[in-house]
């Protein structure tokens, strides 16, 4: 089979290298890849959100099966154009991927079918945003409707930045056309956790849960960012509250879903808050989160090529969906001034001793050298038997790759590992 995957960051290396190698894959392209996508896929330079250009290329080489992961071409419907030109895909139609593509559906949708979730209000315009805002409690959580590369939240401490971020988000658009309806919502407290489920629309199988580390400095400081590392599994997700997500949020979500005649068929990421009053669902995602695919696809025991192909036909009931017991840590290495400005080009080498997988994010060929093309340069991943010490594998193997302006959190799995060491402790 002739298989492509959209898209060209870390999760879809990820992702790429769980199919490579595939008996029945006879060759693995990756539009548009990237430079260390390179080594393990055939990098086709046709833009992810360049729908028609994508389904010409299917279309010419025959492929048999399409792998749709970043947001963008999902809600623009690029499954939709491949199904409708031949192409089986894993992924949502657009019609289901507005879950994540618009944060008012979503919010609305949770509110109709009693979806744990924190409450809100929804704005059109700033005046009314401001208005709000003299009384609402705070701590509060803003949002831009649409899609933001991950980035489309402001959470404000004080009255003050949140009036600011109502004229930066609506007035300024600091998030583009995304920021022109936003949500106002209630601050929640408590551990995240983000959990991926394969779905075909009517069966959810969970994967394994993952602590995300969005800040871009040690401590949870900073800017917020795509991700700065992950570790899985998450400790804080016990299986009392997996039971609990099951009953009140994952399968309420799909049949929600299936009622609102927008069936779901890929990943669904769900954003968690432990609150005191129960898990509750912060967002959704309609695709693998990046860099939560990092740590949770090497933990894949199953053949991921025959899980994609039975959400595709509607047939995952009657496959296998089973993860090791061990844990992965993934150690994200950016540009240094990365969520803001940084510079790129530089040569990228990794020694020849390291032992962790290497995943390519922001990472182009030039002229035969591989050099730095993005704020998130690559992901180190290491997985072992406990999570300190894929931890520590990790964190072993981060000096070993080497670009002109690195930059890491040291911090990564800090607070999972505390807690773990509570536990022991009593």
């Amino acid at each position: 089979m002739k298989v492509i995957v959209i898209g060209g960051g870390g999760r879809e290396h990820a992702i790429i290298k769980k199919l490579k190698g595939h008996p029945e894959i006879e060759a693995l392209y990756a539009l548009p890849g990237n430079g260390g996508i390179a080594s393990d896929a055939i990098c086709v330079p046709i833009g992810a959100k360049d729908i028609p250009a994508i389904v010409a290329f299917a279309q010419e080489k025959q492929i048999d099966f399409a792998v749709v992961t970043p947001d963008d071409p999902l809600v623009l419907g690029c499954v939709d154009a491949l199904e409708e030109a031949g192409v089986r895909c894993f992924g949502p139609r657009k019609n289901a991927a507005i879950l994540e593509g618009s944060k008012v559906f979503a919010k609305n949708l949770m509110k109709k079918y009693g979806i744990p979730t924190a409450a809100y209000e929804v704005f059109d315009t700033a005046e009314d945003a401001l208005r709000y805002l003299e009384d609402a409690p705070i701590p509060t959580v803003l949002k831009a409707d649409g899609l933001a590369l991950g980035k489309g939240v402001i959470i404000a401490t004080t009255r003050e930045e949140a009036k600011a971020a109502v004229h930066s988000m609506m007035e300024e658009r600091i998030f583009g056309q995304s920021g022109a309806r936003i949500v106002i919502e209630e601050f929640l407290e408590g551990p995240e956790v983000s959990v991926l489920a394969f779905t075909d629309g009517n069966v959810v199988k969970p994967m394994v849960s993952s602590m995300d580390h969005k800040r871009a400095h040690d401590g949870d400081e900073g800017l917020n960012t795509g991700g700065m590392g992950t570790i899985a599994p998450n400790p804080f997700y016990t299986e009392e509250v997996a039971n609990a997500c099951m009953e009140r949020i994952f399968l309420p979500t799909i049949r929600a879903m299936k009622e609102e005649g927008r069936p779901f068929k890929g990943c669904l990421y769900f954003g968690l808050m432990i609150t005191k009053d129960g898990p509750k669902v912060i967002e959704y995602n309609c695709r693998f989160g990046d860099p939560e695919a990092q740590v949770v696809l090497p933990l894949l025991e199953s053949d991921l090529f025959t899980i994609f192909r039975a959400v595709s036909d509607g047939r995952l009931a009657d496959v296998e969906v089973k993860f090791s017991d061990g844990a992965a840590c993934c150690v994200v290495v950016a540009s240094d001034g990365y969520p803001k400005q940084y510079e790129t080009g530089f040569p990228i080498t990794v020694d020849a001793d390291i032992a962790s997988d290497v995943l390519y994010a922001g990472a182009k060929d030039k002229d035969g050298v591989l050099v730095t093309g993005g704020g998130r340069v690559l992901c180190v991943v290491a997985k072992a038997d406990t999570l300190p010490e894929a931890v520590d594998a990790a964190y072993r193997d981060v000096p070993k790759v080497h670009f002109q302006n690195a930059y890491s959190r040291s911090d990564i799995g800090k607070r999972a590992l505390s807690i773990l060491n509570e536990r022991a402790a009593n």
